[in-house]
């Protein structure tokens, strides 16, 4: 199962922001950051928002360790196979940025090992669940972009 993915996220991205308050290692431009940091966090939203609103009409589960009762291959699914995932990672990039933070950017690598072995047990169940259609699908969309 895992550590969920909203805390794979959230828990080193916020404990990187208190070291960083602790332990500044760099002090970043505020205007660039606040400006790019917003662009890509808002980003991050409304390619989220987009795949969730997908999963609530498809009356689907988001939780991954709850079954699924629908494939979709529609909207930000057809851009990557794991827009939720994307999402979260520009969220974090984002918010990282819009508070000048460095070392939640120096943990990323470590999130993203966990969100690849996340994804790599999402996908060998969608195998499982959806069969041909879903290899299909994986060799007509890419993973992340």
């Amino acid at each position: 199962m895992g550590i969920p993915p909203p805390l794979l996220y959230a828990v080193p991205l916020i404990a990187g922001i208190v070291i960083g308050r602790w332990f500044p290692l760099l002090a970043l431009p505020r205007i660039p950051l606040r400006i790019v940091g917003g662009v890509v966090t808002a980003a991050g939203l409304a390619f989220g928002g987009w795949a969730r609103l997908l999963f609530l009409s498809h009356k689907t589960s988001v939780v991954p360790i709850r079954p699924v009762t629908a494939f979709i291959a529609s909207g930000p699914y057809r851009i990557s196979r794991n827009p939720i995932y994307v999402a979260f990672t520009l969220i974090y990039v984002g918010v990282a940025l819009l508070c000048r933070a460095v070392w939640p950017l120096l943990f990323l690598p470590l999130v993203l090992v966990g969100i690849v072995k996340q994804v790599k047990r999402e996908e060998a169940y969608l195998e499982r669940r959806f069969g041909a259609e879903y290899l299909a699908y994986q060799q007509k969309v890419r993973r992340w972009l």
